[in-house]
């Protein structure tokens, strides 16, 4: 994780003069005072003739912070422009709130875990096992309902709570989030699954930022249990994106709701982040018989 590199405050300060020679010194620096300007200036065309400006000092380095990215080498240039004609509404929600600001909450902010690359096969898996017909389907984040191409495959970090600090990565699945193909400016929907929250919804808006979403198949402000989506590198509709701001700063009594199928937002660049997960547990996305089945 990146440290602040700029030097510390305390710094060594020049001996002071010896006692008595103050006034003398103070006379003698108002007498050479006219002198000094006239080299300075002398120095700075002297320069400028010469073809060599005077050299300014380098800025402070600033501090910088970790942030994950999927591809280094994809733009991101798409503006967040609406998702089409989409109105949003807020739903109460299954108290207790969260028990800490969301934006710094290592369940619900997936940058403060981040994530890294893998070589792990690109492509959808089948494993042994019972799977959930009432899971969340993938292929519904896009319009044409496609099996999307894997561009990259990651490994989540776990959360250390005890120092709420970034712990190893996941070990239980070899990827756990994924990076798909789209192309800039796509518009990108909510999965559906099988199961609903209430009036038609199937997820609450756990958490958004401008580059990242995080949805609950069911009514609580936690993870702990039902299936959670966390979408990266998609630009979340501007409207959905302040009616989160709005309820989050008022105490998240209630949070933005959404249909299966309801568009949350473009997508930034040509690829895009998604992890799944069953309570609270990371699961690998390219699951054939969870998230892709038929496929």
């Amino acid at each position: 994780m990146g440290g602040d590199r700029r030097q510390g405050a305390n710094t060594v300060r020049g001996a002071g003069s010896p006692a008595g020679l103050g006034p003398a010194i103070a006379v003698l620096r108002a007498a050479l005072f006219p002198f000094s300007l006239f080299l300075g200036g002398l120095g700075v065309v002297l320069a400028v003739i010469s073809g060599n400006p005077p050299v300014q000092a380098a800025p402070a380095l600033l501090a910088r912070g970790y942030l994950p990215v999927l591809d280094k080498g994809q733009a991101q240039t798409v503006a967040c422009q609406p998702a089409g004609r989409e109105s949003y509404d807020a739903i109460w929600v299954n108290p207790p709130p969260t028990d800490r600001p969301a934006e710094a909450h290592a369940d619900l902010n997936l940058s403060l875990r981040g994530y890294q690359p893998t070589n792990d096969y690109r492509g959808l898996v089948a494993y042994n096992g019972n799977s959930d017909g009432g899971a969340p389907q993938l292929p519904g984040l896009f319009a044409d309902n496609r099996t999307a191409t894997f561009r990259a495959v990651y490994r989540v970090y776990n959360w250390d709570w005890t120092c709420n600090c970034r712990g190893s990565l996941v070990g239980e699945w070899p990827v756990t989030l994924t990076g798909l193909a789209v192309t800039p400016g796509e518009t990108i929907y909510v999965p559906e699954s099988g199961y609903t929250i209430g009036s038609g919804y199937e997820v609450l808006v756990l958490y958004a930022s401008t580059d990242r979403i995080t949805l609950k198949y069911t009514r609580e402000d936690n993870v702990v249990y039902g299936y959670t989506l966390q979408v990266e590198n998609v630009c979340i509709d501007p409207t959905l994106l302040s009616l989160y701001q709005s309820w989050n700063s008022d105490g998240r009594g209630s949070l933005p709701a959404l249909r299966g199928g309801q568009a949350i937002g473009r997508a930034r660049g040509s690829e895009l982040g998604v992890a799944i997960r069953d309570s609270g547990s990371f699961m690998d996305p390219r699951s054939r018989n969870d998230w892709w089945r038929g496929r």
